[in-house]
């Protein structure tokens, strides 16, 4: 089976200077970026939820002001004009931070991230630090994380989220101003922030390309799965092709080599066939239960059985096309007599109840009453599940090495988006290392790091925009996805939330007096 390895660049403190100036030119030269954060914690979940979205902005700024951002993932894909259509380099970076201002951290969240990997001495000893709302004196002369995400902005190019609206309250609040009390102030803010464009994947999936769900890992490898299979089929349309960079030796100390299979992953398998789905996971990506849970939670699993289905529906639809035809070529005149025929046994496509018509075309429903009622707890721990996800256990800290240096010759990746493993320049004793270890540090799912989230999403745009959009489409015009451009997903709501400056809303004061300050110097 046929994998790519996906280089995450692990940057911390006594590294930020050194990768500094590498960072900066991927920022720059980019496409779009795509970003991801692992947070302390989310407050209160049911106002997360509320029906009136003013008041969830509120709570969401109530956990922005009193929380903060553990870690943050960059991702930047570059289209390379002088290669095949679709083709990308990508660079992936994982920062761990360190809030200097008094924050809370939630229990449950220790507790999550702990059992996940994470290092909380590691992040205390070496996280980037930063602080929260306006500027001080000297932020953005000085290489910090305020000056990086000021050099985010000023590239100009599409900004690219999953389900992400948490993303932007935290980012504005830890690394750009106070927040505004108001939603159309902070949208207002954010369409002359982002100039290019903001994107959502979850939404991109649910209305673009229709997937049966649209959590981060499922969307990933449904278009990893589907670009595959286009590759394989060596037909005429456009496929999506990546590329990385070979980091220099030294460099690889920092770096966390992620293993992704193609057309699949392991499979789970026992005397009586493939384990039974979990229907929760299978619908949210998230389980109360979750790794005590006996039932499977293997997305490459759920998404054959999802693709099996569809092929079944299919199927069985244009039987009673078919049957309808010949009833009504003998007896025109009689009412149809086509029996209606049930959905599979376990769920279908789109709940039409009045309770569930809130989140309608991404909730998969099971005939079990317990999942049903539960829907609207599973539909909040979607939005917030993957903000309490955090990191595995990153690689030890870097050793020496004081160069900037960062020479990006490419690992190329054929037309599938694959490669051999032996395209990368892994260190030595990353391959000589024990297969545990290695197969811990190498597992594409069941932890999140904030990089590699980041990545998912990124892959998630530029296969969708390889869809959608022309060959010679720019995916930093921001025109490549028009229906999807600054269309941000809402959970339990039909209409995404638009990010427009509204006749009726002003610009806050901190962002104008940012934007005199700062832009007018570009």
């Amino acid at each position: 089976m046929s994998s790519m390895i996906v280089p995450v660049i692990d940057v911390q403190n006594d590294n930020f200077k050194e990768l500094w100036p590498a960072l900066v030119l991927a920022i720059k030269t980019s496409s779009f970026i795509a970003l991801d954060t692992e947070l302390s914690g989310l407050g209160s979940r049911k106002d997360l939820l509320a029906q009136c979205i003013e008041e969830r902005y509120k709570a969401i700024c109530s956990a922005a002001r009193t929380r903060s951002i553990l870690s943050l993932g960059i991702a930047c894909f570059k289209k390379l004009p002088d290669k095949a259509p679709h083709t990308y380099l990508v660079q992936v970076y994982n920062l761990t931070l360190l809030c200097m201002q008094e924050y809370v951290i939630e229990p449950q969240s220790v507790q999550f991230l702990v059992q996940h990997g994470f290092d909380f001495n590691k992040q205390y000893a070496q996280g980037i630090p930063y602080h929260k709302g306006n500027d001080k004196g000297g932020d953005l002369q000085s290489q910090s994380m305020r000056a990086l995400f000021l050099e985010v902005i000023q590239a100009r190019k599409p900004l690219v989220l999953h389900n992400g609206l948490i993303d932007l309250v935290f980012l504005y609040q830890c690394f750009y101003a106070w927040l505004p009390d108001r939603l159309g102030t902070f949208t207002a803010d954010l369409s002359e922030i982002f100039p290019a464009g903001i994107f959502d994947t979850k939404h991109a999936a649910e209305f673009e390309v229709r997937f049966m769900a649209s959590y981060l890992e499922y969307a990933y490898k449904k278009c990893k799965r589907e670009n595959f299979k286009s590759v394989e089929a060596g037909g005429p349309g456009p496929h999506l092709s990546l590329e990385f960079c070979n980091y220099a030796e030294r460099l690889c100390t920092y770096i966390d080599f992620r293993q992704c299979t193609e057309g699949g992953g392991e499979r789970e398998t026992g005397e009586e066939g493939p384990p039974a789905i979990c229907m929760r996971f299978s619908a949210y990506g998230w389980c109360p239960n979750g790794s005590q849970c006996t039932l499977s939670h293997n997305t490459d699993l759920i998404i054959e059985q999802d693709e099996q289905s569809k092929d079944h529906k299919r199927r069985r639809k244009n039987k009673r096309k078919f049957k309808a035809a010949q009833e009504e070529s003998r007896a025109p005149n009689e009412p149809d007599r086509v029996e209606h025929e049930s959905s599979p046994p376990n769920k279908h496509l789109c709940v039409e109840d009045d309770k569930m018509q809130k989140d309608r075309g991404s909730v998969k429903e099971t005939a079990s009453a317990d999942v049903v009622d539960s829907m609207k707890d599973a539909l909040l721990a979607e939005e917030v599940e993957r903000k309490d996800m955090s990191d595995e256990q990153v690689v030890e800290e870097a050793q020496g090495s004081n160069g900037t240096e960062n020479k990006c010759e490419p690992q190329v990746i054929l037309g599938n988006g694959t490669g051999d493993q032996n395209d990368v320049a892994i260190p030595q004793g990353e391959k000589e290392g024990s297969k545990g270890k290695e197969k811990q540090k190498m597992a594409e799912g069941g932890t999140h790091r904030a990089g590699f989230d980041a990545f998912m999403t990124g892959y998630i745009f530029a296969y969708v925009t390889t869809l959608k959009a022309g060959a010679e489409t720019d995916p930093s015009s921001g025109a490549c996805l028009p229906d999807c451009l600054n269309k941000v997903y809402l959970s339990g709501k039909s209409v995404p939330l638009q990010i427009v400056k509204s006749s009726f809303s002003k610009s806050s004061k901190a962002h104008t007096l940012k934007m005199e300050s700062v832009w007018g110097k570009i």
